[in-house]
């Protein structure tokens, strides 16, 4: 089954590109920029990623934005995560960055772009993976900060395919990012929104009826709610589920007792992603593999589930075609 995992062409839809920052890249772009951590080595900093829920992670997240300062630096933390996508056969992946995470640190929106811009449109020359790239807005903060920051994003539309809502979940519903979600289907990008990881079926709904999005990040919680549930898998709206994470985060106990079969059973067009990968020890193919293990995934739906990846994606159907193409020709 591994073998299987590991020769498959796949892409990945949900991948924080600063939850890829290794300890070892951290500590190098902190020596660099002269930025001192509060850890002193590496072994002490992973130390710290035994959470117990989705707030004690992000407060280790955003402290390891910290050392991201420059262009190269943006860059180079886009190159590794590229490396590894090579290895895991990504031949196609959407990721997401963080905006505000940066320029409330006084980083310019353009470095952070353009250096992950860089970085990626490197590797579909050199390592032929193609890309889309979404800007999230920290749904901690007011709405009013998404609106004031769209503008940026706007401005360099031609390098960001669309825009999506993450951070701290619970008590911060996708109700209250209306006003630029509209704006932003308005001008053309593309929408996805993390609903139903932590938060109720109910952040799920509002996230399909209030925002309009494209594809429902995570989602599990959808299937508190069997009315909920139909209408998603009736959409086609697919769920980007990252099992690791789930496990990491306490939203399941144990891989064990991962819906992702439960999805597939009620027809939802689940896919596989690794989220944080630095933090939730691994990335796509590593997902792929514990997840097959633990609750014994068949061939027929790990070829399910790299085939609604692609399906999932934003690419043009024709592209589209190519993939699944491909992928069938190995099955």
């Amino acid at each position: 089954m591994n073998e299987l995992i590991q020769m498959l062409p796949k892409a990945e839809l949900h991948m924080h590109i600063e939850g890829s920052l290794e300890p070892e890249l951290m500590f190098k772009l902190a020596k660099r920029n002269g930025i001192e951590l509060p850890h002193q080595s590496i072994d002490e900093l992973k130390a710290l990623y035994d959470f117990n829920n989705l707030q004690e992670f992000l407060d280790i997240y955003y402290q390891g934005c910290s050392v991201l300062q420059t262009e190269q630096d943006f860059y180079d933390l886009a190159w590794a995560y590229l490396k590894k996508a090579k290895e895991d056969h990504v031949v196609h992946t959407e990721i997401f960055y963080d905006p505000q995470s940066h320029t409330a640190r006084g980083i310019p929106f353009e470095v952070a772009i353009n250096g992950l811009y860089r970085a990626f449109d490197d590797a579909q020359e050199q390592m032929g993976i193609s890309f889309h790239i979404i800007a999230c807005f920290l749904r901690h903060l007011p709405e009013q900060d998404a609106l004031d920051l769209y503008p940026e994003i706007l401005k360099h539309r031609d390098k960001i395919l669309g825009i999506g809502l993450d951070s701290s979940e619970m008590g911060h519903p996708p109700e209250k990012y209306q006003q630029v979600f509209a704006q932003a289907k308005k001008d053309g990008f593309k929408v996805v929104a993390h609903a139903g990881e932590e938060g109720p079926a109910e952040y799920v709904k509002q996230a399909i009826e209030l925002l309009q999005v494209d594809r429902i990040d995570h989602g599990n919680r959808c299937l508190d709610d069997e009315i909920l549930t139909a209408q998603i898998a009736h959409k086609g709206l697919a769920l980007t589920v990252c099992p690791l994470s789930n496990l990491k985060l306490k939203v399941v106990q144990d891989l064990v007792d991962h819906p992702i079969k439960k999805m597939l059973k009620k027809g939802l067009m689940a896919t596989i992603n690794s989220d944080d990968p630095a933090y939730f020890g691994g990335y796509v193919n590593e997902n792929y593999r514990q997840l097959a293990a633990a609750v014994g995934l068949t061939e027929d739906e790990i070829f399910t589930l790299v085939e609604n990846s692609f399906k999932a994606s934003f690419l043009p159907d024709s592209i589209k075609e190519i993939h699944l193409k491909a992928l069938h020709a190995i099955g």
